[in-house]
Parts: structure tokens; C-alpha cells; sequence
């Protein structure tokens, strides 16, 4: 699977007066490299390398490419793995807004689903397992993924808030927590537990039954 990576914006200096980007200097940047590369990343993850075990030079024999041609793309392996971060993130789901309790499935199901890709949940695991070695790669995962999420869910819950459907004296966050956080469990804590269908229903249909406002 080709994995599609960020192109950086052209630099002000390479524009022309009309304000059209000028074709750069020496050879063009290649977008399959770019690909091979990333992909090179995702595989050796895949495969039970840790993010702290990667190298460049590792990186550059797996992708098939000379490790100048790494250095190009990317000052070093931070730089990298962040851009492997945001080439597994994914448009936020399209919510209907008419039941706040199908929306919070949507949510919860999309955590499912992003699971079930070995490659995702891999790479989240190995994330949240070395963040505290490289803060920079945890605060990317949580600005480029972890933010969108919370605000999503967070929208529907104040939703149902406002229109009675849910109780307002539990604290937003710790709404959002009870329902995303079963799924989370099982996706980050407990890789071999099981994600089967249904399960994103009876996580919103369980933790509903406590959380539903008083007619």
C-alpha cells in the first residue's frame, strides 16, 4: 500500500513576482521516494521494530533509497516519524447530528475500525509506549489525532446536553472519557482482546443507561 505524504509549501523565496511558484533548483523531489520511504517506516513497525530501534540508515536500506536521499526529505528521524503520523491520520467521520446516541457509535466505531488495521494500532502502541523519549513525536499524535477526536465527540455530547438528552452535571471531559474509553482500552492497553462487531453499540448503549438525563 502506497501511503500518500504531506507536500511542504514552496518557500516564499522560490515564488515569482506573480506570486506562482518557480520550479526549484537541481533535481525535483520525488514523490515515490517520499512514499517508499514512509512505507519503508510503517513495514519495519509492522514487523516489531520499536520507534527508539529505527535508524535512518535502517530506514534508507528498507525503502531501497541512499541514506543522502533520507536527509534530503527529513533533517533527521523525528522529523520522519512525524511525518509517518500524519500520513496514518484520517478524515474525522461524517456525523449525522441527528441522534446524539448513532453519533457517539460513529465516534466510538471509528476507533474500531482504525484498530483493525494492524499497521494503526502498531504504530499507537509503539507511540504511546515511547512518548516520554520523544515528546515530540506524543504532542504531534495528540494535536494531529487526539485533539480532532475529543472535539468531535465533545460537540456531540454539549449537543445532547442542550437538548436534554443527557445529564449536565458530569464534566464534559469526563463524559467524553466514558465513552471513548472502553474502546481505548481494549485498542492501547489489551491488543489481543477482541473487536468484534457490535461492540462500539454496546459500549455507547451501556454507558447511556447511566448518563441519560432525567425526564
Amino acid at each position: 500500500m502506497t501511503v500518500p505524504v504531506p507536500v511542504p509549501a514552496t518557500p516564499a523565496r522560490e515564488r515569482s513576482e506573480a506570486g506562482r511558484p518557480r520550479c526549484p533548483r537541481g533535481r525535483p523531489r520525488s514523490a515515490e521516494a517520499d512514499s517508499a520511504i514512509v512505507e519503508a517506516v510503517l513495514r519495519l513497525i509492522e514487523e516489531g521494530a520499536t520507534i527508539g530501534g529505527l535508524s535512518m540508515e535502517g530506514i534508507a536500506r528498507a525503502a531501497g533509497v541512499g541514506k543522502s536521499t533520507v536527509y534530503r526529505r527529513w533533517p533527521g528521524k523525528d522529523a520522519l516519524m512525524l511525518d509517518v503520523l500524519r500520513s496514518l491520520d484520517e478524515t474525522a467521520p461524517e456525523l449525522a447530528g441527528v441522534s446524539v446516541r448513532d453519533d457517539l457509535v460513529t465516534c466510538v466505531e471509528f476507533i474500531r475500525r482504525r484498530a483493525l488495521v494492524k499497521r494503526s494500532s502498531a504504530l499507537m502502541r509503539n507511540v504511546l509506549a515511547q512518548f516520554q523519549n520523544v515528546p515530540e513525536l506524543w504532542a504531534a499524535y495528540h494535536d494531529t489525532v487526539i485533539v480532532t477526536r475529543r472535539r468531535q465527540v465533545a460537540e456531540v455530547l454539549a449537543r445532547g446536553i442542550r437538548e436534554g438528552e443527557l445529564r449536565d452535571d458530569i464534566d464534559l471531559e469526563l463524559l467524553s472519557d466514558l465513552f471513548v474509553g472502553p474502546m481505548l482500552s481494549r485498542v492501547m492497553l489489551r491488543p489481543e482482546a477482541s473487536l468484534p462487531d457490535g461492540l462500539s453499540e454496546q459500549i455507547v448503549d451501556s454507558v447511556l443507561r447511566g448518563v441519560r438525563a432525567v425526564r
